[in-house]
């Protein structure tokens, strides 16, 4: 298992600054050729489970979106980025996502991945303003400002202020879709990771977070979307930050589910590589 200091979980060894221009160069390709592909039709009919962990309508199938979703799932995200960039409103969370995945999973270079994120913020955080009740302009946000925050170390970003954004957003997600899986995971994650950083006590005074939530969010994510190899290993990870090596008996068992599950998309098939390279450490 890896030490559990919350890093931006990469598949990519990060250099600390990128050449003049990087940000324009082409993007790395997924690197797997077992990742199962999707047309517009199979998106459709597969939306459910693809959309599992944060729950929200398909295109219409004749929409080009209906593409840009099925270059997404199949691991195109330069493309799908590009291609919802393109669609106003309607487009921002297929460019959002796609690029959040990207640069979280797969940028090597750590200026551009963290210019990633900060487009992502403010792209999503000006949806947010004129659609206060956009679930998924909140949720990106929100996952942009963790990774973001990772990047540039959990202490400086909590001191800016991004840790309270962050979690705000999150709380907004659920209290908007109690459904959203995604959004219980990533903030049960924010609480412990907090919790790592500052301790319980200032993190209860200071940031309102506690253990037992962490623990209750982990637990109704899962319950909400039981096949998630991200979420089976973040609540390892955050078991480890809150108990440390008393739980790694638990957090390994979590890491060896998500190791074993079945990809439904690019984006599965990166977590459970991410799983199979945490066992090895």
């Amino acid at each position: 298992m890896p030490h559990p200091d919350f890093k931006p979980l990469s598949l990519m060894s990060a250099s600390p600054v990128a050449a003049a221009g990087a940000a324009a160069e082409p993007w790395t390709p997924l690197p797997y050729v077992d990742v199962p592909r999707y047309d517009a039709h199979t998106v459709q009919s597969q939306w459910p489970r693809l959309h599992a962990g944060h729950p929200m309508p398909p295109p219409a199938r004749e929409h080009p979106l209906a593409d840009g979703w099925a270059l997404y799932h199949s691991g195109e995200f330069e493309r799908a980025a590009a291609l919802g960039l393109l669609h106003g409103p309607d487009g921002l969370v297929l460019a959002n996502q796609a690029t959040a995945i990207y640069a979280n999973y797969l940028e090597p270079r750590e200026a551009v991945r963290l210019s990633m994120f900060r487009q992502i913020i403010e792209r999503a955080g000006a949806q947010a303003t004129t659609e206060p009740d956009n679930c998924q302009a909140l949720y990106w946000q929100a996952y942009a400002l963790g990774r973001y925050s990772q990047g540039i170390s959990v202490a400086r970003a909590l001191a800016q202020g991004l840790g309270s954004k962050l979690k705000g957003a999150l709380e907004r997600v659920i209290e908007l879709r109690p459904d959203h899986a995604d959004a219980h995971i990533a903030l049960a994650a924010f609480h412990a990771e907090v919790i790592d950083k500052v301790g319980a006590l200032v993190g209860r005074m200071t940031y309102g977070v506690r253990a037992e939530m962490s623990v209750e969010l982990f637990e109704r994510g899962l319950e909400l979307h039981p096949h998630s190899p991200s979420a089976l290993m973040e609540y390892g990870r955050a078991l480890l930050m809150l108990h440390g090596d008393a739980r790694m008996g638990e957090a390994t068992q979590l890491y060896e589910k998500a190791a074993a599950l079945e990809p439904v998309d690019a984006k599965e098939r990166l977590d459970v590589e991410l799983a199979r390279a945490g066992l090895s450490d």
